[in-house]
């Protein structure tokens, strides 16, 4: 590949530049694929790694190592922005990629909770956080490089293919998950066929090494360093100088509400029609897979607006749409997923009537604790059957009651009991309970017939073009926010805090948010608060920088 003149930028795209660009993208689609195929298996690793903790603690925890990985993303991109900085992006991108390929690999060859014990979720947890930190300092240097390609005038548009490569690896996750299920079948699939497309990655791994070794150096990064101009302290003037304000202003007001429309509208959604709704996963996938289809083009569509009319206006026009409609979209869902729930719940509405006193957070990632008291009880029976419920005081001393319509099903006390007792009125209460939420017409899951697969296609993919809105412009707005000598180092860490910290604790916080209240929609609260707020600060206080020089 010839060198790249140092003033390229200002000018048009080669073909050598294109063939860079995509050489880019397509390693970082494999590296999103690696990083996603554990979200989308989230319930099964629950049952594979956290099989000792009780059904909804388990599956909380699945999420939390889920979350892990993204915890660590802003330590990587401290770390990897920082050699990004001063060795250059191709290297800080071949040590990334191989980070990520082979923690991945790991998980698929890693003992379950049954083979090793406890020994199993700690390797698991220890493989997202090295998978974190590997994708905490991939991102900015992906950005980075292609916009330090990219002519004037045009960097929202070739940033935003780099925008694509999150949904397209999460799309090819879910196509590999779904073509495996649909070979081997459920049962098989989940005994031990979904560790395939962790062991494929390998060959992923292969395919982006050999894709990274073709790319040439940023020609701005080539050209900082032959005048001198690099930086010799890139955190310290990133984040101890007047920078640190921009990167702080890029966090709360352009990062934070991104993330979270991003990962309302792809991950919570799925969660949603599974957990929730109690639709199977093959159709939930499809679902989600149609509507990444049909939405990915507007990552193009409003990188390329973004060259024309700004950054700004539609990242905070994603936020502030989203928030107004999450409730109605999310509703629809249910209305045209489980039509049978949505009735259920409107005719025979189910009220647990307990003290709060004895009513604790149904949140226990470790499986110390013992959900004993009758409201502990009640609670987690709802939650694990995905019931939507309301919650009623009662007076100190009264045994949780949980009513279905007109039907009064009496909890118990756990506490004192012995394992024979308490199995034989754990067996009772829930047979109980079964039998009136079933009479009065809640479904145990959703009935595929009913189905209206066009209209969910049709709102699944309204919420990717509300994520392609607030993601399409986010790269170049932060590229053009920051100097080229600290780009990689700036632009990495509020981006991470953001998508890492306030995106991929969503799940786990919107999960843990149902459980307490009995609302199925009260974790979409958590996403709202941020978009507005982003809303907000972004609109006040962060500039338009479409017309930038970044050669400077």
């Amino acid at each position: 590949m010839s060198t790249i003149a140092a003033n390229a930028p200002s000018g048009a795209l080669t073909q050598g530049h294109k063939k860079v660009i995509f050489a880019s993208s397509l390693g970082t689609v494999f590296e999103w694929y690696d990083f996603y195929l554990y979200g989308s298996l989230a319930a099964i690793i629950a049952k594979q790694f956290f099989s000792a903790l009780n059904p909804t603690s388990a599956f909380i925890f699945a999420l939390l190592a889920f979350a892990a990985g993204f915890a660590v993303r802003p330590f990587g991109a401290l770390v990897f922005g920082r050699l990004g900085d001063m060795i250059g992006r191709k290297y800080t991108f071949l040590v990334t990629i191989v980070i990520m390929g082979l923690s991945t690999f790991l998980v698929g060859v890693l003992p379950s909770y049954a083979s090793i014990g406890i020994a199993a979720p700690v390797i698991l947890i220890t493989l997202r956080l090295a998978q974190g930190l590997a994708l905490g300092g991939e991102y900015g240097g992906a950005a980075t490089y292609v916009a330090e390609h990219a002519p004037h005038g045009k960097r929202g548009l070739y940033t935003s293919f780099i925008q694509t490569t999150a949904t397209l690896g999460l799309f090819l996750s879910l196509l590999v998950i779904l073509g495996t299920r649909m070979y081997l079948g459920t049962e098989e699939f989940e005994a031990w066929g979904w560790r395939i497309p962790f062991l494929l990655s390998f060959v992923l791994l292969g395919i982006s090494v050999w894709i990274r070794l073709q790319l040439a150096e940023s020609p701005l990064f080539q050209q900082m360093k032959a005048e001198g101009k690099g930086s010799k302290a890139p955190i310290t003037e990133s984040f101890f100088s007047k920078n640190g304000k921009i990167a702080l202003l890029a966090l709360l007001g352009a990062t934070a509400g991104q993330a979270v429309v991003w990962y309302a509208g792809q991950f919570y959604a799925l969660f949603f029609m599974t957990q929730t709704l109690k639709i199977d996963a093959t159709t939930a996938n499809l679902l989600i897979a149609g509507g990444l289809a049909i939405g990915t083009p507007f990552f193009i569509l409003f990188g390329w607006l973004s060259d024309k009319i700004g950054r700004k206006p539609i990242i905070m026009a994603g936020c502030l749409i989203a928030a107004l409609t999450y409730f109605p979209l999310f509703k629809a869902l249910t209305h045209y997923g489980n039509p049978a729930l949505e009735a259920a719940s409107a005719t025979s509405p189910v009220v647990v009537s307990a003290n709060p006193d004895t009513c604790t957070f149904q949140f226990n990632p470790v499986g110390t604790s013992k959900f004993t008291t009758s409201c502990d009880i009640a609670k987690s029976a709802l939650a694990k059957g995905g019931i939507p419920y309301s919650n009623k005081a009662a007076a100190p001393g009264t045994v949780a009651t949980v009513t279905v319509g007109n039907t009064a099903v009496s909890a118990f006390e756990g506490a004192g009991q012995e394992p024979d007792a308490l199995k034989a009125a754990g067996d009772k209460f829930n047979g109980d309970l079964k039998a009136a939420l079933t009479t009065a017409g809640y479904p145990e899951k959703a009935d595929p017939a009913r189905i209206n697969k066009p209209m969910m296609l049709l709102l699944l993919t309204i919420l990717v073009i509300y994520v392609t809105m607030v993601y399409g412009p986010i790269a170049a707005w932060l590229v053009e926010l920051f100097p080229t000598r600290i780009r990689y180092t700036s632009m990495s860490l509020p981006y991470h805090i953001g998508n890492g910290w306030f995106g991929g604790f969503l799940p786990t916080t919107a999960f843990a948010m149902v459980a307490a209240s009995g609302n199925i929609y009260q974790g979409l609260w958590y996403p709202i608060i941020i978009a507005l707020m982003t809303f907000v600060i972004g609109s006040l206080f962060l500039r338009e920088t479409k017309d930038v020089d970044i050669t400077k």
